[in-house]
């Protein structure tokens, strides 16, 4: 598997990425519909190319209970949005909505493997940008 893209230590000041958040049910919905998904042991990642292939990356993030209590799954969903906020934020393609579900190794995988995880499936659903942050 690939090594993650610069792990940046806690600190170096995080990119200013142009990141919006989905929010209504709908939004998900719509990305889920477009049956682009890969799994991966850390998370389930979900990518939607809107047709006004312009404007910022969205991103949305979901946990079941199969993840755990309200507890763990608030955990999840934070490092799920740590992760995006250092790679889609970087290397996400504009007009495109990411949709990151937790899984149970979620929380127990370790954090260089879960950027791994994530460059891997955006690799694999051809959503990653090797040009890198567009400012």
């Amino acid at each position: 598997m690939d090594k993650p893209v610069e792990l940046l230590q806690n600190s170096e000041p995080l990119p200013t990425p142009r990141l919006a958040v989905l929010q209504r049910r709908s939004e998900f919905l719509r990305v889920a519909d477009a049956r682009r998904k890969f799994a991966v042991p850390g998370l389930v990642l979900q990518v939607y190319e809107r047709r006004e292939a312009t404007g910022p990356a969205r991103l949305g993030f979901t946990a079941s209970k199969k993840v755990g209590n309200s507890v763990a799954r608030n955990r999840a969903r934070r490092r799920l949005r740590e992760a995006a906020w250092r790679l889609v934020g970087k290397h996400g393609l504009e007009g495109h909505d990411y949709v990151l579900i937790a899984r149970e190794a979620t929380l127990e995988r370790p954090w260089p493997d879960l950027l791994t995880d994530l460059q891997a499936a955006m690799k694999r659903l051809k959503a990653w940008n090797d040009k890198g942050l567009v400012e």
